[in-house]
């Protein structure tokens, strides 16, 4: 099945040269059947290019998922245009009454600040608190992650010494769990990031529990409730060339920053990239829907509690 998405949405076209089969919200409506309502709060900067990252990983289901785009309205967009986010974003209070099979909230540039001194503090963790009666499961990516597991379980963030900047090797602690369907035995994940959470600060706290880890990256999913909440620290979902344009532009700014590890061919930016995790991102997010939504949501969502 496709993905309903709201129409004229950018990523529509940008998916569909890549023969991802997506439909707007016109076509939809003539399809009888119950789609999947997924929420997503975008709080990365470059919204058009996280929401076409996401929608393609979402896209991998014979699942008919309906995307809705939230934001919050203590913040404003600088590198957004206000009309994309006047066509298809709403402000949490107007879905607070709603009810979703799955949300997704992903990270955001503010990882280097304390946690309560961001800006949006206060909406961000009413919308945590809303998301635990109102989704059936909830995806938390890398910032939104650290944010999850402080606000809901005090664990707390540290910051690094330098930037967790590349691909890094994974394993899963429990081969068996329905997130871990087809994977291999070893999987890489992107990561960028300036802050960790701990191993230890985690399994002291019996309601988390730790899925997967990394010997260079560290922790990389934990799970609560069951597989309700989910708090992935890296980023399956980023494309080919996020990193290589994350690299180019703290190059450009006189930022330090080293080469992004086990990324390009020979770790040499001259010989291209070399991709290795896509397979692994779109099993993670096929299961997550499959397993976690699909599989756990009621049909009539307003039983959602």
């Amino acid at each position: 099945m496709p993905l309903n998405l709201p129409d004229k949405l950018p990523a529509i076209e940008l998916l569909k040269e890549e023969n991802i089969f997506v439909i707007d919200n016109s076509r939809a409506t003539q399809q009888d059947i119950r789609p999947l309502r997924i929420a997503i709060l975008n709080l990365m900067p470059l919204k058009i290019t996280t929401e076409t990252d996401l929608i393609r990983l979402l896209s991998n289901t014979p699942l008919q998922v309906e995307i809705s785009f939230m934001k919050i309205k203590s913040h404003t967009s600088k590198n957004t245009p206000i009309e994309h986010m006047k066509a298809f974003y709403t402000d949490f209070e107007k879905m607070r009454n709603e009810k979703y099979d799955g949300m997704i909230i992903t990270g955001a540039p503010v990882e280097q600040i304390d946690f309560e001194e961001v800006t949006y503090w206060n909406e961000l963790t009413d919308i945590f608190d809303w998301s635990r009666t109102h989704v059936t499961s909830t995806l938390y990516i890398c910032w939104a992650a650290y944010a999850g597991l402080y606000y809901h379980y005090g664990v707390p963030k540290h910051a690094l010494k330098e930037k967790m900047f590349g691909v890094f090797e994974h394993r899963s602690l429990s081969p068996l769990h329905p997130i871990f369907r087809g994977f291999d035995d070893s999987f890489y994940v992107p990561h960028s990031r300036h802050t960790e959470v701990r191993k230890e600060d985690i399994v002291k706290i019996p309601e988390l529990t730790l899925l997967s880890e990394s010997e260079d990256a560290g922790v990389y999913m934990v799970m609560a409730r069951g597989g309700r909440d989910f708090y992935v620290t890296g980023h399956s979902e980023y494309s080919p060339l996020t990193l290589d344009k994350e690299y180019k532009r703290d190059l450009g700014k006189g930022l330090p920053i080293h080469v992004p590890q086990n990324y390009y061919m020979n770790n040499n930016p001259e010989e291209g990239v070399c991709v290795r995790w896509r397979a692994h991102a779109n099993l993670l997010f096929s299961n997550w829907l499959n397993y976690f939504v699909y599989q756990e949501t009621p049909y009539n969502i307003e039983d959602i509690k």
